[in-house]
């Protein structure tokens, strides 16, 4: 007999495999070591942000920019965003230095091609355009457009800054290895509302101060959803990969295929058109965009591009704060624990509380004094773990500017005709 054949893509997995594999793969616990920064960017025209760049002009910088000896690895999404993603490092200050330092090169090469990174949680000016040919967007594309254009706007015009931490050791209690997990979800909201810096479309106001996670929301009825954070997350990790829909049909040639409704579940279980496998797996587990994705570590990936060369850092070094300090997360657990009810009726990022994050931002007033509870307890706990005092300076600066006051990044841009300008 002969075995099945799977495309060339591996051996195939039964149901029950997979289940172990998405409950022991996604979920290493252990004390927290490492962190880690993902961070994207928007690439404009150094004088003239408002005009578009032409693709050959883009191309021709991006090859000089993989020409650099960096340490992050560097890729380039789908409308031609420039994303950098730092090795795991052992401490807060390791990960800032070293990502800090490959971004001071790639602004270096993109400047003698007049260009510039910005900034943003999504493109302020330019309607979406897809630069890379390639079967994983043409898959996404015809996947996400069924559920409208969010899919292309999240693929060619958003930006984040993306955090990476451990998921912490195994607790006494009902949940066990879930404390940060739960807070992840929870304080996910806070995150949204401090650092929203996407009020802007085609040069116009939105109504929400991150219409970059409104346009995540949109994306389909499952994919960017998040599921119960306060079930055991082992079970319902497996449970909403398994039951969410398959993007795309890889295959070794031709195009890819891409179904309507087909869950891995039902492709386990059917078979066809042909066997999936572990790797057909992993590659599934890519295509969901909940805000907490859990990859071995947890990534926390609902926060706006920040403004300004460093402001990258402040969402990095308060999130690594507050999971990583232990009387920083134990007072923060505290005071973001009463959200849930906030937040009970649907999953994150359609529940109350993060549509008032993306939408209200820190004039939410709920989101504010948890703001205000989280940014002390980060500043407090930033020396702890070895913090420089520029780091230090730079949360407590936007402490002042944006979070006692209930306020956000979004609350102070505005389109100039030049650049897109914080008010004074």
């Amino acid at each position: 007999m002969h075995p099945p054949d799977t495309g060339g893509f591996g051996h195939p997995i039964s149901e029950d495999e997979a289940e172990d594999l998405l409950r022991c793969i996604c979920f290493k616990t252990g004390p927290p070591r490492r962190v880690g920064v993902e961070v994207e960017w928007l690439v404009h025209d150094l004088d003239q942000p408002r005009t578009r760049v032409p693709s050959e002009r883009l191309a021709a910088a991006f090859d000089q920019v993989r020409a650099l000896p960096l340490d992050s690895a560097l890729t380039f999404e789908p409308g031609g965003q420039l994303e950098l993603s730092s090795r795991p490092a052992a401490t807060l200050m390791e990960c800032i230095d070293s990502t800090a330092g490959d971004l001071r090169a790639v602004r270096a090469v993109l400047r003698t091609a007049g260009l510039a990174t910005t900034g943003s949680g999504l493109d302020p000016w330019h309607p979406p355009r897809r630069l890379l040919d390639d079967q994983r967007y043409d898959a996404m594309e015809r996947h996400l457009d069924r559920s409208g254009p969010a899919g292309r706007t999240m693929m060619c015009s958003s930006a984040s800054v993306q955090v990476c931490l451990d998921a912490g050791e195994e607790e006494p209690g009902p949940l066990g290895h879930a404390r940060r997990w739960v807070l992840a979800h929870l304080l996910g909201a806070v995150l949204v509302a401090a650092f929203a810096n996407s009020p802007l479309r085609a040069g116009r106001r939105t109504g929400w101060r991150s219409a970059r996670q409104a346009v995540w929301d949109a994306l389909d009825p499952v994919r960017p959803l998040a599921p119960d954070p306060l079930r055991d997350p082992r079970s319902a990790w497996a449970a909403h990969a398994l039951d969410a829909p398959v993007m795309c049909l890889r295959r070794a040639e031709g195009a890819w295929d891409c179904p309507d409704g087909l869950t891995f579940r039902q492709w386990l279980r059917s078979g066809a058109p042909r066997p999936p496998t572990r790797d057909d797996l992993d590659y599934h587990l890519t295509t969901l965009f909940p805000p907490v994705r859990p990859r071995g570590h947890l990534e926390l990936r609902m926060i706006d591009a920040q403004p300004g060369e460093d402001g990258w850092m402040v969402p990095l070094a308060v999130t690594t704060a507050l999971f990583d300090d232990p009387e920083a997360a134990e007072t923060v657990y505290r005071a973001v624990k009463p959200l849930a009810e906030y937040a009970a009726s649907r999953p994150a990022p359609r529940n109350p509380l993060w549509v008032a994050a993306a939408r209200r931002g820190l004039s939410d007033p709920e989101l504010h004094a948890a703001a205000v509870t989280c940014f002390a307890a980060a500043l407090e706990a930033l020396e702890r773990i070895g913090a420089s005092e520029a780091v230090r300076a730079s949360v407590a600066a936007f402490n002042e500017r944006h979070v006692l006051p209930g306020l956000c990044p979004a609350d102070d841009r505005r389109i100039s005709t030049v650049a897109w300008e914080p008010v004074t």
